[in-house]
């Protein structure tokens, strides 16, 4: 079993769509970044990576490359998992803590799941999506960014 981990976090601004895990939330922010700025597919991807030993999320994808450029990070996920997949790795399992004051993130967790145990090709039984606020502290606290952390489990295929 190899194991990786992966953390992302992009700031809250104005005139962008919320994507979270693939699914768009109905807020008047969303997140700043290349793409559509997904953290929690972001740190699935740097944890899928971690875990087969492939670098990171801006080595495959950089932000200087303009054919990412507002892509749907559903798209960075498909090709780590197949860049997962060329090693010869299934996915075993995932684990998602998203770290938002706001939105509230409970009524579209399930949604998340199904969608990335579909992009995995696992059972939602092997997604877990996870959900705090920080209380007040830092950027995430005060609203000015959403975070993500994940960790991924990859088996070698025989």
């Amino acid at each position: 079993m190899l194991f990786g981990i992966g953390y992302d976090i992009h700031k809250l601004v104005e005139n962008r769509k919320l994507v979270l895990g693939g699914v768009e939330f109905d807020y008047p922010l969303g997140l700043l970044g290349h793409s559509d700025a997904d953290v929690v597919l972001h740190a699935v991807c740097d944890a899928l990576l971690g875990a087969a030993a492939l670098g990171d999320i801006g080595e495959h994808f950089p932000d200087t490359d303009l054919k990412w450029k507002g892509i749907s990070s559903k798209h960075l996920l498909l090709k780590t998992v197949a860049l997962v997949r060329e090693r010869r790795y299934t996915v075993n399992n995932v684990d998602v803590m998203i770290l938002a004051q706001k939105p509230k993130i409970g009524s579209k967790k399930l949604e998340m799941k199904k969608n990335i145990a579909e992009w995995l090709d696992v059972d939602a039984g092997r997604v877990n999506i996870k959900a705090t606020t920080m209380e007040g502290v830092d950027a995430v606290g005060r609203g000015e960014a959403i975070a993500a952390q994940a960790i991924a489990s990859l088996c070698e295929d025989l």
